[in-house]
């Protein structure tokens, strides 16, 4: 079995701009505080995002007051689930890429730092979730770590398929790649993000997109050579 992790934001898509609003959207709701220093997205999970925009603004965090806030999170992005496909874009190469894998019987999931509702209206609002089993992925509220994250994917995808014979995670952040590396497995960046390839380096490959489909699939099916 070959086991293929998705990161979403910036890897399968663009949503640039909607989370900053979302978290002031739920710390408003939640707290009545409005926030004055925004969150730093990219790699972190959504328990170290809220945690952090809990206490950047104020508020010191509970474990009460973070599941107030997913709650509030989750809610905001269902009410605009069918807005989402006009708020952003699915990044070049990805519903090809998401296919060929299936095509060749390669389990496809998660490890992202989102909440796993979030994702899976991302994830449908831009036709991506058909190709991937998304009960197999580890989600931004089982820890403020990203390898924990890693960790639980791989545990789930064994515990359904047995063990895998090539494990690859993909993401456009560095806190992606250690993650991969923190459980002994490939990493693949791709910088669509906000990290260049040079900032990726640390990755076994990294890739500028996922529009080459065939060497795309190729690599990490089989490696990049």
């Amino acid at each position: 079995m070959r086991l293929i992790l998705w990161d979403i934001d910036q890897t399968l898509l663009d949503l640039t701009g909607q989370g900053t609003r979302w978290y002031a959207n739920a710390l408003r709701a939640v707290t009545g505080t409005e926030m004055a220093h925004a969150p730093e997205f990219a790699g972190n999970t959504e328990r170290a995002i809220t945690t952090g925009v809990l206490r950047e603004n104020g508020v010191p965090p509970s474990e009460e007051l973070v599941e107030r806030m997913f709650a509030a999170l989750i809610e905001q992005v269902t009410a605009e689930a069918d807005q989402l496909a006009e708020l952003g874009v699915a990044l070049p190469g990805t519903h090809e890429v998401l296919a060929a894998l299936a095509a060749q019987q390669t389990v496809q999931s998660l490890v992202t730092g989102n909440l796993r509702p979030v994702a899976e209206h991302k994830l449908g609002a831009f036709g991506l979730g058909e190709h991937i089993d998304i009960a197999l992925g580890g989600f931004g509220d089982l820890s403020t770590e990203r390898a924990d994250l890693v960790a639980a994917a791989i545990r789930n995808a064994t515990h359904a398929h047995g063990e895998p014979e090539r494990i690859v995670v993909l993401g456009d952040s560095p806190a992606d790649i250690a993650a991969a590396h923190a459980n002994g497995v490939l990493a693949v960046g791709v910088a669509t993000g906000m990290f260049g390839v040079a900032e990726l380096a640390d990755a076994d490959h990294v890739l500028t997109d996922l529009s080459a489909t065939e060497q795309v699939v190729h690599g990490l099916t089989r490696g990049f050579g």
